[in-house]
């Protein structure tokens, strides 16, 4: 096989997107002459001409356009491993991992990616998710996994690792009449605007969010779209719309504002999963995918011996004090 330069395919993929030699060597810092030089040194490696120049204009050849086709890939798989290997370098891992999320993480997420820095020397890098595109950014690959709340039944995509399910709740405004009550029937999300999340999720997703009607078949209304949680909750505390939201969410986001309710009658919980591209092996997913088990595991144990500890002891009744009865002379 004939070698081929790096640079030379860098340069023939700029010149497809420019179509101008002169904009070419701009934006590769370099002279219009070394543009040609390399164009006409892939075309000698090649053995066919890849670009139609005149004095008036530039073009691929009928060959051109399939090569740029089958290169751009490569070249641009390769770009990216040598950006992984910067980053590597910089950070002092051997890996890394990409994760996107939107909100907040468990406690016992956090550690499980701090013992994979430390326990197999990969990099955890998060990257924040749109509230209502679960799936774009790991089916573009521009993250390695996402956690993101199910279901997921999406072509090409897989689950591994299913977090605890958690109660959902209602976020309202604290002077909202339904937060007198403490909690709310699965019915009385009739009565209010109930907040959608914004983007491209499938239909199927966007209903698990927020159902499109009650169980007793009263529309839901979700006239209102928001793109983060944080924008969520200022609108519940500004006005009258309701926001579905899981127990640990509302744990970490109190608010004086705000209230979170207890849903009597809604019977599908809220549970996350860690979703990545089924077609991509990844050993690096896979010791996340062990390590959460393992936290999770352990906070379970733990929850399991707290509630042990609380069984409440018998209460101990002290024995009377016997009293001699005084001696009684004969």
């Amino acid at each position: 096989m004939n070698q081929v330069h790096v640079q030379e395919i860098e340069c023939l993929l700029v010149l497809a997107e420019e179509l101008h030699f002169g904009r070419t060597a701009e934006r590769l810092g370099c002279a219009q002459s070394r543009v040609s030089q390399l164009v006409a040194g892939l075309e000698r490696r090649v053995g066919v001409r890849l670009v139609d120049r005149t004095s008036r204009s530039v073009a691929l050849s009928r060959f051109g356009v399939q090569f740029v086709a089958e290169v751009r890939p490569a070249y641009r798989a390769l770009a990216s491993a040598l950006d992984r290997a910067r980053d590597r370098a910089r950070s002092g891992t051997l890996d890394r991992l990409r994760i996107g999320f939107h909100g907040g993480l468990y406690g016992e997420v956090t550690e499980a990616f701090r013992r994979l820095r430390v326990e197999h020397e990969v990099a955890l890098v998060l990257v924040g998710i749109p509230l209502g595109s679960p799936f774009t950014a790991v089916r573009d690959d521009r993250v390695d996994a996402a956690v993101v709340e199910l279901p997921v039944s999406e072509p090409g995509l897989t689950t591994g690792f299913r977090f605890p399910p958690q109660d959902r709740l209602l976020a309202v405004a604290a002077r909202h009449p339904l937060a007198r009550a403490g909690r709310v029937h699965v019915e009385e999300l009739a009565t209010l605007d109930v907040l959608r999340p914004l983007g491209d999720a499938p239909d199927y997703w966007r209903a698990a969010r927020v159902p499109p009607a009650t169980p007793g078949g009263l529309p839901i209304r979700s006239g209102t779209g928001i793109s983060t949680v944080e924008e969520g909750l200022t609108l519940v505390a500004a006005g009258d719309h309701g926001m579905l939201v899981c127990r640990p969410l509302a744990e970490r986001a109190t608010r004086d504002d705000v209230r979170y309710l207890g849903i009597d009658g809604l019977d599908t919980p809220s549970q996350l999963g860690l979703v990545r591209r089924a077609d991509r092996a990844s050993w690096q997913l896979d010791a996340l995918e062990r390590l959460l088990a393992e936290e999770f595991g352990r906070a379970s144990a733990t929850e399991v011996a707290e509630v042990a500890e609380v069984v409440e002891a018998p209460e101990v009744v002290e024995a009377p004090e016997v009293v001699e009865a005084p001696e009684v002379a004969a």
